[in-house]
């Protein structure tokens, strides 16, 4: 019974792939990863976090490929509020990418230059 539960917190847990602003900044650190906006290419030209590329959410499915082709990638996706993130992160996962992370709350709260 004990291992049951064990089995779905361990699911639960690992499910939450929700990343704040600072594990993003260690992970660029130590890590090599694709940052990918997902808003508007408008949203994007008034500005996003260093480098970063866009696809934009409604854009995802057809174009992923052509930006990563390894599936076991470590992808961070992030949006104005985290919304479109969550739902580009949905697809990717469909898509069969392992290694997707959403950035919690999106940027709306952090500085851009």
């Amino acid at each position: 019974m004990f291992r049951f539960f064990k089995q779905i917190w361990n699911r639960s847990a690992t499910q939450n792939k929700d990343i704040s602003y600072r594990e993003l900044q260690s992970l660029m650190k130590t890590q090599n990863i694709v940052l990918m906006d997902v808003r508007s290419g408008q949203e994007y030209e008034e500005g996003h976090l260093d480098g970063a590329i866009n696809i934009p959410v409604y854009n995802i499915e057809k174009d992923i490929a052509k930006h990563v082709k390894n599936k076991e990638d470590t992808i961070i996706l992030y949006c104005s509020s985290g919304s479109r993130s969550k739902q580009a992160k949905e697809i990717l996962e469909k898509l069969g990418y392992s290694e997707v992370y959403n950035l919690k709350e999106g940027i709306d709260k952090i500085w851009i230059k």
